[in-house]
């Protein structure tokens, strides 16, 4: 387990203070935080991408993407949200590939845009120059060169924000039980993410109500 991720910088009440985030589904309609996931008991993962017209994003998206018949067999919702507008959104979502040479597209009913940053910004997710362009946390990315490689076979810089300053938001990955948060994890700079098999552990552990 990555002992970076620690649920103790958050406040208890963090579900709620992003419940009225007003953000949008790919399609383009508004939606809010709280409505992503059954807030009663059920378990999420939400992963805040980088921005849409990142190719590390597209790496985890399409991990997301290969690993959600395992999520949805144990029950956890998947949430992907991503920097920029839901245009962009639909880019990643009908250009990234999966496998070599067969396109399939993003599952368009946990991908959502939040172009103002408002739920990255709540989080205390990283942003900068340096976090994105000179951190240690980059090096990651040359170890999984052959995934971010198949991923981005199909990528287009069109999915880049318009307000360019999104490109220099860094992600992170939560994991809610209801309003509960069990794991959370900044991403230390682009590519840095958690690995699947470690949120999937935590998902796993959680007791049945």
């Amino acid at each position: 387990m990555d002992v970076r991720a620690s649920t103790s910088p958050f406040s208890p009440n963090i579900a709620d203070t992003l419940g009225d985030v007003n953000i949008f589904t790919a399609a383009g309609d508004p939606v809010f935080f709280k409505d992503l996931w059954d807030q009663s008991q059920g378990i999420a993962v939400v992963a805040l991408l980088r921005h849409f017209g990142c190719p590390c994003s597209w790496e985890l998206a399409s991990a997301l993407k290969e690993a959600k018949p395992k999520f949805d067999a144990a029950g956890v919702k998947l949430v992907a949200i991503g920097v920029g507008t839901p245009n962009k959104a639909r880019i990643l979502a009908d250009r990234l590939i999966l496998l070599p040479d067969i396109q399939l597209p993003f599952p368009m009913d946990c991908l959502y845009a939040d172009p103002e940053r408002k739920a990255y910004d709540i989080l205390g997710l990283y942003y900068g120059f340096g976090r994105t362009f000179f951190t240690p946390a980059i090096a990651k990315v040359f170890s999984r060169f052959g995934a971010l490689q198949k991923a981005v076979k199909n990528y287009t810089i069109k999915a880049t924000p318009d307000d360019k300053s999104g490109v220099l938001q860094q992600g992170g990955m939560f994991v809610f039980k209801g309003k509960q948060l069990l794991y959370a994890r900044k991403d230390e700079g682009a590519g840095d993410h958690a690995p699947l098999d470690d949120i999937f552990d935590v998902c796993c552990k959680v007791p049945v109500a």
